[in-house]
């Protein structure tokens, strides 16, 4: 599903260059759950980006379901995440004069999606949350606005979901239970889960864990299941 091929990302911060990824190649097959790891500045950060076509890598070949994006246009790449890919952040990134249903109807405002409400509320019952669905982000604990989060990331049936930081704003309890959400998604409906974590625990949920240092893989472990 995903091919980076010697991927490199230089920013440019006055005169200073910094290689924020030095040619990595990685793979990624369908319904894989891989968690990506490191220090801060190590570049996973920058690494999920590109997968999902947040950021443009300055050099190297990347396939996303056997198409070339690495030099698609803005609104190509817009298309792509919109149908293709689903964000889960660790801020959750919910609107907050808003209701749990209209953070979750968004992403088909933006696409055009018509039954948007009926869409919506499948998708807050397949996290555990419908009989929330009117209360705003300020009226949820942090492990309910998370949910929400991934009802939003869900609403478009999108290949890929990609986490970052997912339960770095939460308890352990919470996380497990966010991270129970994930296994399903990936189990039950094979979709394609990319975590990006500094948490050993959390990364030992995945089936590969991919460990990055100074723009580079360090190291890749497959973990027994």
């Amino acid at each position: 599903m995903i091919e980076l091929e010697n991927i490199t990302k230089t920013y440019k911060m006055g005169k200073i260059e910094v290689q924020a990824l030095r040619g990595v190649s990685l793979t990624v097959q369908s319904g894989e759950m891989v968690a990506i790891m490191g220090p801060s500045g190590s570049g996973k950060s920058t690494m999920m980006n590109i997968i999902g076509c947040l950021d443009k890598p300055t050099s190297g070949i990347y396939l996303l379901e056997g198409v070339e994006v690495s030099h698609l246009s803005d609104d190509k790449l817009a298309a792509v995440r919109s149908k293709r890919i689903g964000f889960v952040f660790q801020t959750f990134n919910l609107l907050p004069r808003t209701s749990a249903i209209t953070n979750v109807e968004l992403p088909m405002v933006y696409s055009g999606t018509k039954n948007r409400r009926q869409k919506a509320s499948d998708a807050l019952e397949r996290v555990g949350l419908l009989n929330r669905a009117k209360h705003k982000p300020s009226e949820l604990s942090g492990g309910e606005q998370q949910r929400v989060a991934i009802a939003r990331a869900l609403v478009q049936h999108p290949a890929i979901i990609l986490a970052d930081e997912p339960t770095g704003n939460l308890d352990s309890k919470t996380s497990l239970e966010i991270m129970k959400i994930f296994h399903e998604l990936n189990q039950k409906d094979g979709i394609t889960i990319i975590l990006v974590t500094h948490e050993r625990e959390i990364g030992e949920h995945a089936r590969r864990i991919i460990s990055f240092r100074d723009g580079e893989i360090s190291n890749e472990e497959i973990l027994a299941k």
